[in-house]
């Protein structure tokens, strides 16, 4: 259903008025409603106009949604589309052309395929693509994807949305993942994460791993000063979900990446074996002498998709998971508190995000203050 613009903006105009807004020249592209949610898409030509619509402290939108009796309201710039758009395309692309390049399994090539189907469908619908809606209403019907016989792809799950979200779209595009999660401990994977974890496995019916990971030198070298954790974090959790995909012949490992759009959506790595584990004499050696190679598909899905954080918890809320202010690592904290001036690489990872529209500033915002 589609409203009719102009009385919207006499609506708009209305409330900022009364509540003492200045006035302004707003321009609407197009507004969209979904009867069956109640929701409703205001798409505005740039970010300026979002920001007269929405009002300051979100009060004009807020009383349009109470006047209008409607669940929720969206306001989105087209200009941000514009590069949402532009990237799914480009993802679409690199998979399409991954697809058709690389000797694929049967089970890889199903899921990737179905991967392919929702981007397309995701560009058909650019305003108003709802995961949760699209996925109950294939559920309530007799179309759905087709699950990979056996596990085509191990899912990175820490328990935050991102890796959440991963899990759950791997489940229902049929790659019928395994989960993993690197277990330093409670410092690093604390008892609420846990809960998410067990939860979300067995909501989903997913077959879940625990590998305990010795981070002694990581935590001590970080707690002496010599560097910030994240980064050398990410490393030991991607070796040892690397290795794990390579020990069970699983081809494919998927990251709840965000930033890792288009062309470098879907890669392959390769591995010698001795590269994964150099502590143990497991090399192994083909007819030729040389050391086997092996070849891990990584997959960063929300990335494939040009997703947003918002986005990723529209789907993950649904799963009733625990809510995590900041980014919920104990340890991190007690890097910041212990060498403030840490704070900084952590903010440039947050503005990195925020830059490529994977965060909203209010959102970048409250994970900054988290940090004070």
């Amino acid at each position: 259903m589609v409203y009719d613009v102009n009385a919207l903006l006499n609506h708009i105009n209305r409330i900022r008025k009364e509540i003492g807004h200045e006035e302004v020249q707003i321009e609407i592209k197009e507004v969209l409603f979904d009867r069956d949610t109640n929701e409703m898409w205001i798409i505005t030509n740039d970010r300026p106009d979002k920001s007269a619509i929405i009002g300051k402290g979100g009060w004009v939108v807020g009383r349009l949604r109470e006047e209008l009796n409607i669940n929720s309201i969206h306001v989105e710039s087209y200009s941000d589309f514009l590069q949402k758009e532009y990237r799914m395309n480009l993802s679409l692309s690199k998979l399409n052309s991954f697809v058709k390049n690389n000797e694929l399994d049967y089970d890889s090539f199903l899921a990737l395929n179905n991967l392919i189907d929702i981007l397309k469908i995701k560009l058909e619908n650019l305003y108003s693509f709802n995961f949760y809606k699209y996925f109950k209403d294939l559920d309530d019907s007799p179309y759905n994807y087709f699950e990979a016989e056996k596990p085509t792809a191990v899912v990175a799950l820490s328990g935050g949305v991102d890796s959440s979200f991963s899990l759950i779209l791997a489940k229902k595009l049929g790659f019928n993942p395994i989960a993993v999660t690197v277990d330093p401990g409670t410092i690093v994977v604390p008892k609420q994460f846990k809960y998410n974890i067990d939860k979300l496995t067995k909501d989903l019916d997913v077959k879940h791993e625990y590998i305990e990971v010795d981070y002694g030198e990581l935590i001590s070298e970080s707690l002496a000063g010599r560097f910030h954790p994240c980064g050398r974090c990410s490393k030991i959790i991607e070796e040892t979900v690397y290795s794990y995909a390579i020990e069970n012949n699983i081809p494919i490992v998927i990251f709840g990446d965000m930033l890792a759009t288009g062309s470098q959506c879907i890669t392959e790595q390769i591995f010698n074996i001795d590269e994964i584990d150099e502590n143990e004499n497991n090399d192994i050696i083909d007819v030729d002498g040389e050391i086997e190679r092996h070849k891990i598909i990584r997959l960063n899905l929300p990335a494939s998709l040009s997703l947003s954080k918002l986005e990723n918890k529209s789907l993950t809320s649904h799963y009733n998971l625990n809510k995590f202010k900041g980014f919920g690592c104990p340890f991190l904290y007690e890097v910041h508190n212990k060498f403030p001036h840490m704070k900084k690489y952590s903010i440039q990872r947050i503005l990195r995000e925020t830059r490529s529209g994977v965060l909203e500033p209010g959102e970048a915002l409250d994970l900054i203050w988290s940090f004070f």
